[in-house]
């Protein structure tokens, strides 16, 4: 027997309609603004690391790339720890916190010139922003109409790309006009600042009551895909603007463009995916998310035209997307006092992948050659495929008993 459990903003009354509306306006705007700064360490963080100081960069080579990548992403799996020590704290106020040393971290950049400084930093934002990851789309499961929450994810995603693109123009203009990079992190963490405070105006209403820690054998699957898609995402993530940069010379400028290009077909294509995931289910979306990797990581392996590999680089930046399947797939298994605990324990099962796979990566890079990472991450999207199949074709909602 299922018992309806009550969410404070299921109740047809007008004052909470509005403060529905409220919340669901002050979550986007938050993450309007990490996604805003956050594109901006994106859109200039290959150039500053691979380019030599004579043109405002570190000149680091693939295996350090490689390697501040890993420790900057053990922050994902000791954010399961410090969201499990503030569970007593509401959302909105770990949400400021969070986002608040996100923004120091990724403003300090300005002084960077060696490249311990660089991990020591990476170590600070990447903190802040692995706490706030499962937050905003808890309090959106939380927010959203019965039978609509892929859509407000997807409506969530959308914000998201319009702020990440509207950084990328920003980016874009500065450099045209040869600001130098530096002082463009310190503007990215002022907005990331902003993003704190909107999290205080969000509904006091929105706190997830249950356990501190969830681990339980029934979201196995849900663990193991969250593994792989941390597996093939920072194979991605550290290795495939990197090789565009030192291999094929793409010029900041043009890096930008590319990431311009992604921001504005997310924010057209987001809402539209949610609705299809709301209509079929996560496990067509997410075995034909894993098929596509397998063919993208092949073509980075052996494709030497580099206007291929932009195409390659812009759709393979869009099918990440996809991966709001994963979110949905925890509505529906688990009841709403566990969604927090079992996103934190997904985000941190996505970065034990996170740390050792940059690594491993690295160490592919540097003694077999760079073709070698790619195909990891090929034989990874492939058990990706296999795992995704697993998943039940349909699927009630969760409900508190």
């Amino acid at each position: 027997m299922h018992i309806e459990e009550h969410r404070p903003f299921d109740s047809p009354s007008p004052h909470l309609a509005a403060k529905r509306r409220q919340g669901i306006f002050f979550v986007s705007a938050a993450v309007a603004a990490v996604s805003f700064a956050i594109m901006v360490q994106m859109g200039l963080n290959e150039n500053f690391l691979a380019n030599p100081p004579s043109l405002g960069g570190l000149g680091i080579d693939g295996f350090q790339k490689g390697l501040v990548e890993a420790i900057r992403e053990t922050c994902g799996i000791t954010a399961l720890v410090i969201l499990a020590v503030l569970a007593g704290m509401t959302e909105r106020i770990i949400g400021f916190l969070s986002i608040a040393v996100f923004a120091v971290g990724l403003g300090a950049y300005y002084g960077v010139y060696h490249y311990f400084w660089v991990v020591i930093l990476s170590v600070i934002w990447s903190q802040g922003l692995h706490v706030w990851m499962p937050l905003p789309n808890s309090m959106m499961l939380s927010l959203a109409e019965p039978g609509r929450t892929g859509y407000r994810l997807g409506q969530l995603q959308a914000v998201g790309s319009i702020a990440s693109g509207a950084a990328l123009v920003v980016c874009w203009i500065l450099c045209v006009v040869h600001v130098p990079l530096r002082p463009i992190y310190v503007v990215a963490g002022l907005v990331a600042l902003v993003g704190a405070f909107a999290c205080l105006a969000i509904p006091r209403d929105i706190k997830t009551p249950g356990p501190r820690f969830v681990f339980h054998r029934k979201y196995s699957l849900y663990y193991m895909l969250c593994f792989l898609e941390g597996s093939r995402k920072q194979i991605f993530l550290a290795f495939a603007g990197f090789l565009l940069v030192k291999k094929y010379d793409t010029p900041l400028k043009d890096m930008i463009l590319l990431m311009a290009a992604v921001q504005v077909i997310c924010w057209l294509v987001s809402p539209p995916i949610g609705r299809l995931i709301d209509r079929i289910g996560e496990r067509w979306v997410l075995m034909f998310y894993s098929g596509c990797m397998i063919i993208f990581f092949i073509g980075y392996a052996f494709i030497p035209n580099r206007s291929v590999l932009w195409g390659l680089f812009v759709v393979d930046n869009v099918l990440f997307s996809l991966g709001m399947a994963l979110t949905t797939y925890v509505h529906k298994i688990a009841p709403p006092s566990e969604h927090t605990p079992t996103l934190s324990m997904g985000v941190a099962m996505n970065h034990v992948a996170a740390v050792l796979v940059p690594l491993a990566g690295a160490f592919l890079w540097k003694y077999v050659g760079f073709r070698a990472a790619f195909l990891a991450g090929s034989a990874i999207a492939a058990v990706g495929l296999l795992v995704a199949s697993k998943l039940p074709r349909h699927q009630r909602v969760q409900t508190a008993g």
